[in-house]
């Protein structure tokens, strides 16, 4: 799979250009959900028969996680947002560590491959540095279910214990409401022999949708969506055609955006409850919404500062976390923005005070006093969402902006500027400035050293 956007192959020497001030008219086609396409293809390997994926948005950890599928011998067939998986002859083998490194996502292979096959050997994952995120919950629901892991040099091994022939139905209760242990789990445990409980479940709309196409494949699962979801295991899959979910942090990033432009825009496809938290912040904060089936309408004014802590769905998601205090950096009065989930979650701060924001962080809690406006700068952006953080700050900015750290960007946005430009925005992708890769640099002195570089090559 390839991304539509030309010429993405040497992502960390490009850039976006902004013009500042933007105005933002029209509406967004919304892509499908990164983070519910990425298990669906892991689950896609619970079965030797086909599944059909629609609506799978064209970026790069899509890409990264199919050729991870590739690379265990399954066929891959592509056309637009489709994809036709075909794992009927897999090659267990462990997978390379430069495939695996760059997404976290590759972990939850082990949970499909060891229900199907008895075993599973795949490197600790990696992805966006903006915290630990241990795999002890998936390890020990694992365990639980029957299975023996160990880990040496980094690579988690696992298999079912030589007395049994399938993993087993388990009680498990999750300490933390992991997203990905509670999928992991899930499909572990659909081709356990019993029944397995999961509470303490995380309830994110990407695990509904995970257990709604495994459901389709002729799981039972019940109560997905809720704490406590139960399995009965199952002996077999089979094949299905689903539907990947509308990405609900992409919508939330482009009205965030909407807002902070006091624009007016439209989002579709879009489903309105996965967003309620959101919505009700940039109501709070001054904007209008206008929910109408399967589309979102806001109107941006005034800014007012509001409050924010990131909680598990249905809670205001960390995801966006980043781009709503762009948001902030502008707004009329003081914030609070508490980051319960990740604890490297505000990599952004510092960049948007070097545009004149007037943020302090202290314990994962940021306060922030409103300033009248932003100036436009060279910038990079160390993660996915505080890439996106740094384009909506840029929008609102009185000069031109230069971000760069496209490379994270496009993991989780499809064709982001071309969709901006399509709103109304001067943004352009530039190909010809080369820098050093800072995505694991996290000491000041050697990003500002880095931004030095760019503005001198500039």
């Amino acid at each position: 799979m390839v991304c539509e956007s030309n010429n993405k192959s040497y992502l960390k020497s490009q850039n976006l250009k902004i013009i500042g001030r933007s105005t933002l008219r029209g509406e967004v086609k919304i892509s499908g959900a990164k983070n519910s396409a990425l298990v669906l293809l892991a689950a896609s390997l619970l079965t030797d028969e086909k599944i059909i994926l629609d609506n799978v948005p064209l970026l790069t950890d899509v890409e990264k996680m199919s050729n991870i599928l590739k690379n265990l011998g399954v066929k891959l067939q592509t056309k637009d947002h489709q994809l036709i998986i075909d794992s009927t002859n897999i090659s267990i083998k462990e997978l390379p560590y430069e495939l695996v490194n760059g997404l976290r996502a590759s972990f939850f292979c082990i949970g499909a491959l060891l229900a199907r096959f008895g075993e599973a050997s795949i490197p600790l994952p990696g992805g966006c540095n903006i915290g630990k995120r241990p795999i002890n919950e998936h390890i020990n629901g694992l365990n639980a279910l029957g299975a023996e892991i160990i880990i040496e040099k980094e690579i988690v091994k696992a298999k079912i214990k030589e007395e049994k022939s399938r993993l087993y139905g388990a009680n498990i209760r999750l300490n933390c409401p992991s997203v990905g242990a509670t999928e992991t789990l899930i499909m572990a445990a659909s081709l356990a022999q019993g029944r397995t409980v999961i509470e303490n479940a995380a309830r994110e709309p990407e695990i509904q949708d995970l257990c709604q196409m495994l459901n389709k494949m002729g799981a039972k699962i019940y109560d997905a969506g809720k704490e406590k979801i139960i399995i009965d295991g199952v002996k077999k899959l089979h094949g299905c055609s689903h539907k990947v979910i509308p990405d609900r942090i992409e919508a939330g990033t482009f009205l965030i955006a909407a807002a902070a432009t006091s624009s007016s825009i439209t989002v579709s496809p879009v489903i309105p409850n996965h967003l309620e938290a959101v919505l009700n912040k940039l109501e709070e904060s001054g904007s209008k919404i206008i929910k109408k089936g399967n589309s979102i309408s806001i109107n941006g004014k005034s800014i007012k500062a509001v409050d924010i802590k990131t909680a598990p769905f249905p809670g205001f998601p960390t995801d966006l976390q980043a781009p709503f205090m762009a948001l902030m950096t502008i707004a009329k009065g003081s914030s609070k923005i508490s980051e319960t989930i990740f604890e490297n979650r505000m990599n952004h701060v510092e960049l948007l005070n070097q545009m004149g924001g007037s943020i302090i962080v202290k314990n994962n809690i940021a306060q922030i006093i409103g300033v009248k406006k932003l100036r436009g700068m060279t910038l990079v952006g160390s993660d996915l969402r505080s890439s996106a953080a740094l384009i909506i700050a840029a929008l609102i900015s009185n000069r031109v902006s230069r971000v760069y750290g496209l490379e994270h960007l496009d993991r989780g946005y499809e064709n982001f500027e071309l969709k901006l430009s399509h709103l109304g925005v001067n943004i352009t992708r530039e190909k010809n400035i080369k820098i050093k890769d800072v995505s694991n640099d996290r000491k000041t002195d050697s990003i500002k050293k880095n931004l030095s570089d760019i503005n001198k090559a500039a």
